[in-house]
């Protein structure tokens, strides 16, 4: 045990030094300052903005950078979209795949392009190797760069900074950002063992004379902006539990080292361009704590192991059902905590085999979405939380609240009130429909208490663009219970992506123009330990309020069965 909690710590302390050093330098980059990579760049950029007619010195409105990113977001798609449907006359598909049907197409499509990538289909067996590198990876790296786009112009606009270029900003976040880390990244990753080659599946004969196809490909490139851009669709339907993807511990720690930098960093970000460092790293304790307390929650349930069948063998042992050995219950339970803190969603390990207290963790990550947050979006949802936590302890005092000199005032609640109203509506709606209907539409394989947080699970993941999932749901199998899977969680991946973001911009656009108050004696600070407790405690009233009929209802109610049966 004390090994396990050993590795946590030390991977958590590498976080909490690297946190500082990036998210200065993406200060640096946004700011335009300049950057080691200015000589190279500089001129690739050069050539990205004549190109695409961008003028650097256009910044633009709220609407104008909505509009950017909708019309973006919506020729990308399509081009995707495209590509995977005439994907048996593109090369590069050196086992003849065709191409999926319509309805999965267009869920992996959207589930891409919104930075989800949750997945209803098996990598290796139903997309060529064009697709999965030139299709999937073009949009884990502008589905990631969309919202440090989106976090960086909410960032500015809060500070009282005119919001920026969309153009420019998607543009830096991949040359500055995604791409030079995810190049390094890969290498490492070679070096570790993961395999990149465009070779046709290897067939092998068994020791029973049978022949097997082992399934490969340019797996490296494609894991680490998997993990660098909170993307978590796997190469293989295992995902980072298979060998290919994820080989050892090195390797595990090197994944989750790219999963969870750029959210921890932003906040650090945030804090040099408010010039308020100390409530930078104030927030940073704040959700290190949260996840810290989610992880000992989760893996302490995992040591434990189950009561059913430690009663039956009459010894106490770890539950390993679901893990990979190299990765025991210690670091599947830490991945398990991250990636659904960051919404990054790719798995080491089988989620539908955690305990309900690791259930319970990560279907709260999934609900409150700002431990760590998705790319991008989960800083902004932060701060949407530090206003109305102003709002709340503003009408306490009775005192007009304001944020960072900037007065709140009603249009901005409102905005900020959709951005947490949307989540919970297209969570719970379509789950309350599927639970309607478990034969006819769900297709349910496991009844009770642990099939209600499958698929409360499934929308939530899409909603909150995370991406990963609990088994038993016949998403991959074929229709009609396929179909209902990848439309209806289209809505959510659609509405939980676009709402918000477009909320989010009109928010930082109404705090860009609002006039700075002087500070007095009776200003409420937003950079104390008190202010920030505060905070936190508004996050998980929210969180848990709205959603705890279903946790009482899933993981917690499923734990007081085992411990009655146990």
């Amino acid at each position: 045990m004390g090994q396990g909690f050993f590795q946590i710590g030390v991977t958590l302390c590498i976080v909490i030094a690297i946190t500082p050093l990036l998210g200065r330098y993406m200060a640096r980059v946004f700011l335009e300052e300049k950057t080691l990579l200015d000589p190279v760049m500089d001129f690739v950029e050069r050539i990205i903005y004549f190109l695409g007619g961008i003028r650097r010195k256009n910044d633009m409105t709220g609407w104008q950078y909505i509009r950017a990113v909708l019309c973006s977001n919506l020729v990308m798609g399509i081009f995707v979209f495209l590509l995977l449907m005439n994907q048996k006359s593109l090369p590069l598909n050196p086992i003849g795949l065709v191409a999926p049907p319509w309805d999965t197409t267009l869920h992996t499509t959207i589930s891409f392009l919104t930075n989800t990538d949750q997945q209803h289909y098996f990598g290796e067996a139903t997309l060529s190797y064009f697709s999965q590198t030139v299709a999937l990876t073009f949009l884990m790296f502008t589905s990631a760069a969309t919202g440090l786009a989106v976090s960086i112009a909410f960032i500015r606009g809060l500070t009282g900074r005119p919001l920026g270029n969309f153009y420019i900003d998607l543009t830096r976040s991949i040359t500055r950002i995604l791409l030079p880390i995810s190049v390094i990244g890969a290498i490492a990753l070679l070096i570790l063992g993961v395999p990149q080659t465009l070779a046709k599946p290897e067939t092998v004969t068994t020791l029973e004379g049978a022949t097997q196809y082992i399934a490969r490909g340019p797996i490296a490139s494609f894991e680490m902006i998997k993990q660098l851009g909170e993307n978590g669709g796997g190469f293989f339907a295992s995902n980072s539990a298979h060998p290919f993807e994820n080989p050892n511990s090195a390797s595990n720690l090197v994944e989750i080292i790219a999963m969870i930098s750029i959210p921890s960093a932003l906040i650090y970000t945030y804090g040099l361009f408010a010039n308020n460092i100390k409530q930078a790293w104030l927030l940073f304790r704040m959700v290190f704590v949260i996840t810290v307390l989610l992880v000992w929650i989760t893996s302490v349930g995992e040591y434990q192991g189950n009561p059913l069948i430690n009663s039956t063998l009459g010894v106490e042992q770890p539950n390993l059902e679901g893990k990979e050995v190299r990765f025991g219950w210690a670091q599947t339970s830490l991945w398990a905590v991250l990636t659904t803190g960051t919404m990054c969603g790719a798995v080491n390990g089988m989620h539908d085999s955690l305990m309900p207290p690791g259930l319970f963790s990560t279907l709260l990550n999934l609900f409150v979405q700002i431990i760590w947050g998705g790319q991008g979006t989960g800083t902004a949802y932060l701060f949407i939380f530090l206003i109305l936590t102003v709002f709340l302890t503003g009408l306490m005092v009775g005192r007009t609240p304001e944020f960072l000199g900037r007065k709140i005032e009603q249009r901005e609640i409102v905005l900020a009130s959709v951005v947490l109203l949307v989540h919970p509506i297209v969570v719970l709606i379509p789950s309350a429909i599927a639970l309607a209907f478990p034969d006819q539409l769900a297709g349910i394989s496991n009844p009770g208490f642990h099939g209600i947080s499958q698929v409360v699970y499934e929308y939530a993941s899409a909603a909150a663009n995370n991406g990963s999932g609990l088994a038993g749901l016949r998403n991959s199998h074929p229709a009609p219970t396929a179909m209902w899977w990848n439309l209806s969680t289209l809505v959510s991946l659609l509405v939980g992506r676009y709402i918000p973001i477009i909320a989010i911009l009109l928010l930082a656009d109404r705090m860009a123009h609002k006039q700075l108050v002087p500070q007095t004696p009776g200003t409420l600070r937003t950079d104390t330990t008190l202010f920030t407790t505060v905070t936190a405690v508004v996050i998980l009233i929210l969180g848990m309020l709205t959603f705890f009929p279903v946790l009482a209802l899933g993981p917690i109610a499923e734990g007081f069965q085992l411990g009655v049966r146990g």
